[in-house]
């Protein structure tokens, strides 16, 4: 969210190279020592600096437990299975407000309803799975959820600084475009009538074009401000550069499909903080399978339209059980066959047909995958050595971490750092290898600051350091490069910081 001009003088005061190795070999160390002590590996996670946040949901990325304040503000209930939030008005010991206070039992019953939260392990009982409570909790808090964006805006912001991103790319659907997706016809529509879709919705999309940009300027204006931004008393939220995505649904009937991803691809034509396109919903949905194909024919046709709109596909969010073998055979494969430049989750690789050549196509390309562990082990049960992370990261695959959705999944990007650690086995380096990726797979515009994708060596401008003169006239033209120095510099900072980690010396020690 800084300004260029702020970024800018931050990159100008600082160091003129990126840390060296004795200091990184000292971080390394101080991680491995750490990562069988939970506790003192949390601190030292919270403190490194970690790039982007490149799959992130802003309606799943909020706790339970705001959805109930603001719910309870409104005179909210819960419905009498204390399954779900309901309009009021109600009895009283249904009355979420009272509830909070009188009733903690209830309340955290609630709350578990509306989470994912007793799905983590050693936290209740598992009576249902975590694919179907994670999907199913966005139902039951949604009256909750109506009209409060801005506040949604706020929190996810709040979380980014608190977690030490310097970027967050969040999928968001402003509500203007609501109406123009959902009033489409229920006739078919078939790859062939592609063409003719566009040319009949293009000037009614392109209508709400100026409303739905202002809608989100509003938005941005009420977060900074409950984030006090500007102000001695500033969230570090408000340091973090964010863009966003905007979400097709795959799980809805083809008009409603078509017309959701060409508002995203006009709204990201037009409104530059808008970056990209991306598909969501259950993959597993009986009409996402049906209409897989159909799918990527629309991205290949509004690419054409829209060369310049970069994409994002949830693809391969499957597991072997969850659906049928031959379901898992081409997800991956068809997303980057039909334009992806970043497939998020990525899960099912190893069960491709074309597996090897998928692979080697993605390294040679550079197309990375968002790897989101907690959201992966709680809906799909897939984690430890049976996650594909290695894989990827073994055939040259960039990869990043993310958080897909950290309040219904109770997660967030420091605990996709220790479960990376403590489950993966990775080591300072992988870590802070993947903070870079995050930034230069990342789609705000602007040349790299890195020469080549080894990030062995800074852009000819900036090898004389970054403070140097030719370092900040490019620094000045590339938004990326001026974050990826950024990360350098917190990374910097970081690891001539480490004292204050080690026994005696403050909240790490035993």
């Amino acid at each position: 969210m800084a300004g260029a001009a702020c970024a800018f003088a931050q990159v100008a005061q600082a160091a003129d190279a990126p840390a060296g190795s004795a200091s990184e070999a000292a971080a390394s160390a101080m991680l491995d020592d750490f990562a069988g002590n939970a506790g003192r590996l949390r601190v030292f996670l919270q403190a490194m600096p970690k790039g982007g946040d490149l799959h992130n949901h802003l309606g799943g990325s909020v706790y339970a437990e705001d959805f109930l304040k603001v719910a309870a503000a409104k005179g909210m209930c819960a419905d009498a299975g204390i399954t779900r939030i309901v309009p009021g008005p109600c009895p009283a010991q249904l009355q979420i407000g009272p509830m909070a206070q009188k009733d903690p039992f209830t309340y955290a019953k609630l709350v578990d309803a509306i989470s994912t939260r007793g799905f983590q392990k050693g936290i209740g009982p598992v009576l249902v799975s975590g694919h179907s409570q994670f999907f199913s909790s966005f139902g039951k808090f949604g009256p909750a959820a109506d009209g409060e964006d801005a506040r949604w805006l706020a929190d996810a912001y709040a979380s980014a600084g608190r977690n030490n991103l310097v970027y967050l790319e969040l999928m968001h659907n402003p509500d203007t475009l609501t109406g123009f997706m959902v009033a489409a016809s229920d006739a078919p529509l078939g790859e062939a009538e592609l063409a003719a879709a566009y040319k009949r919705d293009l000037p009614e999309v392109e209508a709400l074009l100026a409303a739905t940009s202002a809608e989100v300027t509003r938005e941005e204006q009420a977060a900074r401000q409950r984030l006090a931004c500007g102000t001695a008393q500033a969230d570090p939220g408000c340091d973090v550069a964010v863009r966003y995505i905007f979400s097709g649904m795959r799980g809805l009937p083809p008009q409603v499909v078509w017309r959701s991803l060409l508002a995203g691809f006009a709204l990201a034509h037009r409104d530059p903080r808008f970056v990209g396109v991306n598909i969501v919903m259950p993959e597993d949905d009986p009409v996402a399978l049906r209409d897989y194909d159909l799918h990527m024919a629309m991205f290949r046709f509004l690419e054409g339209k829209y060369p310049g709109v970069k994409v994002t596909m949830h693809a391969g969010e499957l597991a072997l059980g969850l659906v049928p073998p031959r379901d898992l055979e081409s997800h991956i494969g068809r997303a980057v066959a039909s334009g992806a430049r970043r497939i998020g989750h990525g899960v099912d690789i190893a069960y491709e047909t074309a597996a090897p050549e998928t692979l080697a196509r993605m390294a040679r390309e550079g197309i990375g995958v968002e790897i989101n562990l907690t959201s992966n082990a709680v809906i799909l049960g897939v984690e430890g050595g049976v996650h594909p992370l290695h894989l990827y990261r073994a055939m040259g695959v960039p990869v990043m971490l993310s958080t897909d959705d950290e309040g219904v999944l109770r997660s967030d990007m420091t605990n996709e750092h220790v479960r990376a650690v403590q489950q993966q086995g990775l080591h300072y380096a992988d870590l802070k290898d993947m903070a870079r990726n995050s930034l230069e797979y990342a789609f705000m515009p602007g040349a790299s600051l890195w020469a080549d994708r080894r990030y062995a060596a800074v852009v000819p401008p900036c090898a004389g350091g970054l403070s140097s003169s030719a370092c900040k006239a490019f620094l000045s033209g590339s938004e990326k490069a001026r974050l990826q120095a950024k990360l350098e510099i917190n990374f910097d900072r970081f690891e001539h910081s480490l004292d204050r980690f080690k026994n005696g010396q403050g909240a790490a020690g035993d």
